[in-house]
C-alpha cells in the first residue's frame, strides 16, 4: 500500500532534487520473516528514503511511520518459522552440532522462498509489467531465487548479508580463501587455528560447497523455473542461481574489523557491521527509573526475538531466579509470561525491551545474550561486557570469539546450574579486565571513517549511478576450481617435462646401447687378434 504524504517527506524530494541528487527507484526484497533480521535491514531502507530514493519492499513487517516514496508488499501472514524448525528443539540443543545449523538455514531457506513466491502479492509483482526499477537489493540469505528480479528488471544488484563474510560468496565472487585462517561462518575458530581445526574447518568448507552444489542451489533453481514461469515466456531462457549470484555489483556485509578475524577480501565487499545502532531513544518511565535507582548497576537479560528465556526448562528458570535474589545489582529481565513465583524485588520482568537504548545507560554493567550478531554488535559498541547462552546458527561463533577476546564468557544451555550461574556472573562483575575488554573493543568497533550508514548509502547510490559496477567483478568468477588452482597449467609442464624426460631417457638408453655395442664389438676383435 501506498504511504501518506507528510511535510517532511516533500522537503525531503525537494532538497535532492535540487540539491543535484538524482533519485533511485529500488526495489527491496526481505522475505526472511525474523524481526531482528528485517529491523537491522531497515536501517538501510530508512537511510534510502532520507536521501530521497524511492523504495518498494517486499516484506514481512510493516512501517511504523508512513512515507511519501515507500510502498509495502507484505507478506501477510509470515512464514511459520516454528512450524518447520519447532522451538522446542532449540532448547533440546538440536542445532548445537554444525552440520544440523546447515541443514537448518537450507531447509528453511527453500520453505521461506517458496512461501514468499507463492504469495498473491509476490506472483502479481512476477506477471506484472507497469513496475520500472533502477537498482535492485536482496538479503542474501537464503533466499537465491529472489535474485531474478533483477534480471526482470534488466537492474543492477546490490545484496546484504546479515551474516559475515561466507565461503559461498567468496566463490560467487572469484575468489577462494585460504581456509588455513579463515574459518567457516558457523565455526567458532579464529583465524589462528590448531591442526585439527584446521583439518575440520577444510572438511566443513568441503562439505558445504559440495551439498550446497549438488542439492540446495538446484532446488533453488527449481523454484525460479516453477513461480518465474511467466517471465520466461516473454524474455526468453532464464539466467540460473549461479549466474545471477555472479552478477552482483556490491555486497554488503555485517562485518566489522573489530569483531572480524583479517582475511582477504574482494572489492564490492563492503563491511556495514553495528548499521543498525543509532542515538538513543528515551527509555519508557517504569524502564527509566528501574535503571536510574540502581546504585550498583544493572544486568540486562534479553534473548532476542526468537529465543524465549520463559520457555526454559523450569528448573534452569529457578537457577537465575535464586542467583539473581542474592546479588545487590538489579536485574531487567526480557521475560515473557507471568509464571515466576516470589520474584526477588531487585528484578523487574518486561514482556519487551528496547535493548539498544537499555544498553546505552551508563549504569548498565552487564548483558546477558544469546549470541545473535546483532545484540553482540550492540553490546560491544556500548562497551558491555556479556554472558553468553548460544543455541543455533552463528550465536556459537560468536560467543566464543567475544570469549577469546576477553569480555565475555560462554554458558552452554545444558551447563546452566545455580552454581554455574553465579559462578559465572560473579567473575564478570569482580575481575575489571572484562569490562577493560569490552571499552577496548568498542573503541575500536566506534572508529570507523564513515558511519556505517553511510557507508552503505554510498556504495548503493555509487551501483546506482553507474548502472552496475562491472569493473569491481574479477574475471576469477568465470574460472573454474582446476583453472583457478593453475592445475590445467601445471599439467601442461608437468606433461612437458615427462615428454622432454621421456625422450631424454630413451635418446640416452639407445646413445648408452649404442656405446655398449660398440665397446663389445671392439672387445672380441681383440680377442681374435689376440
Amino acid at each position: 500500500m501506498k504511504m501518506k504524504i507528510t511535510s517532511k517527506c516533500l522537503l525531503l524530494s525537494f532538497m535532492c532534487f535540487f540539491g543535484g541528487v538524482e533519485p533511485l527507484r529500488i526495489l527491496f526484497m526481505a522475505p526472511f520473516p525474523v524481526p531482528s533480521h528485517w529491523f537491522w535491514l531497515n536501517s538501510i531502507v530508512e537511510g534510502l528514503l532520507d536521501k530521497g530514493h524511492e523504495v518498494t519492499a517486499i516484506t514481512n513487517f510493516r512501517a511504523k511511520q508512513p512515507h511519501v516514496n515507500y510502498t509495502e508488499i507484505i507478506l501477510d501472514p509470515p512464514f511459520d518459522l516454528l512450524k518447520y524448525s519447532p522451538e522446542h528443539l532449540i532448547y533440546e540443543l538440536k542445532y548445537r552440532s554444525d552440520f544440523s545449523n546447515l541443514f537448518l538455514i537450507w531447509n528453511v531457506g527453500l520453505l521461506s522462498t517458496k512461501y514468499a513466491l507463492e504469495h498473491p502479492k509476490v506472483a502479481q509483482l512476477i506477471r506484472s509489467d507497469s513496475e520500472e526499477f533502477d537498482l535492485v537489493i536482496s538479503e542474501q540469505f537464503g533466499q537465491e531465487a529472489f535474485l531474478m528480479f533483477a534480471h526482470k528488471y534488466n537492474a543492477p544488484l546490490v545484496t546484504i548479508s546479515t551474516y559475515d563474510f561466507t565461503d559461498y560468496l567468496d566463490l560467487n565472487a572469484g575468489f577462494r580463501a585460504p581456509l588455513s585462517f579463515v574459518p567457516h561462518i558457523l565455526l567458532p575458530y579464529t583465524d589462528s587455528m590448531t591442526f585439527t581445526q584446521r583439518t575440520y574447518n577444510l572438511f566443513f568448507t568441503l562439505f558445504d560447497r559440495i551439498v550446497r552444489g549438488i542439492f540446495y542451489i538446484p532446488a533453488q533453481n527449481a523454484l525460479i523455473t516453477k513461480y518465474f514461469e511467466p517471465l520466461e515466456k516473454r524474455i526468453g531462457p532464464l539466467p540460473t542461481v549461479q549466474e545471477l549470484e555472479r552478477s552482483i555489483s556490491v555486497i554488503l556485509f555485517n562485518s566489522h574489523q573489530a569483531t572480524s578475524p583479517p582475511r582477504p577480501e574482494m572489492p564490492g565487499y563492503v563491511k556495514i557491521g553495528g548499521i543498525h545502532i543509532k542515538e538513543p531513544k528515551v527509555l519508557p518511565l517504569e524502564i527509566k527509573e528501574f535503571l536510574d535507582q540502581a546504585t550498583d548497576g544493572v544486568i540486562l537479560f534479553s534473548l532476542g526475538s526468537h529465543i524465549k528465556s520463559s520457555h526454559f526448562d523450569p528448573g534452569k528458570v529457578r537457577a537465575f531466579v535464586r542467583v539473581f535474589g542474592k546479588m545487590k545489582q538489579r536485574i531487567l529481565w526480557k521475560y515473557e509470561e507471568n509464571d515466576i513465583k516470589d520474584l526477588p524485588s531487585n528484578v523487574l520482568l518486561q514482556k519487551w525491551i528496547p535493548q539498544v537504548d537499555v544498553l546505552a545507560h551508563k549504569n548498565v554493567i552487564l548483558f546477558i545474550n544469546h549470541g545473535g550478531i546483532f545484540g553482540t554488535q550492540e553490546s560491544i559498541y556500548y562497551g558491555v561486557p556479556m554472558l553468553t547462552i548460544p543455541f543455533y546458527g552463528d550465536q556459537f561463533r560468536n560467543a566464543y570469539r567475544s570469549q577469546e577476546r576477553g569480555h565475555a564468557l560462554v554458558l552452554e544451555y545444558d551447563a546452566i546450574t545455580e552454581e554455574s550461574v553465579s559462578q559465572k556472573l560473579c567473575q564478570l562483575i569482580t575481575n575489571e579486565s572484562f569490562r577493560e575488554n569490552a571499552q577496548k573493543v568498542s573503541h575500536l568497533f566506534r572508529d570507523n571513517l564513515e558511519s556505517p550508514l553511510n557507508t552503505a548509502l554510498y556504495w548503493i547510490e555509487y551501483v546506482g549511478r553507474n548502472q552496475g559496477a562491472d569493473h569491481l567483478k574479477s574475471a576469477a568468477r568465470n574460472l573454474n576450481w582446476f583453472q583457478y588452482l593453475m592445475l590445467d597449467v601445471i599439467g601442461l609442464f608437468v606433461l612437458i617435462y615427462l615428454i622432454i624426460a621421456t625422450t631424454m631417457y630413451f635418446m640416452a638408453e639407445r646413445w648408452c646401447g649404442k656405446k655398449s655395442t660398440e665397446k663389445v664389438k671392439n672387445v672380441s676383435k681383440q680377442k681374435k687378434s689376440n
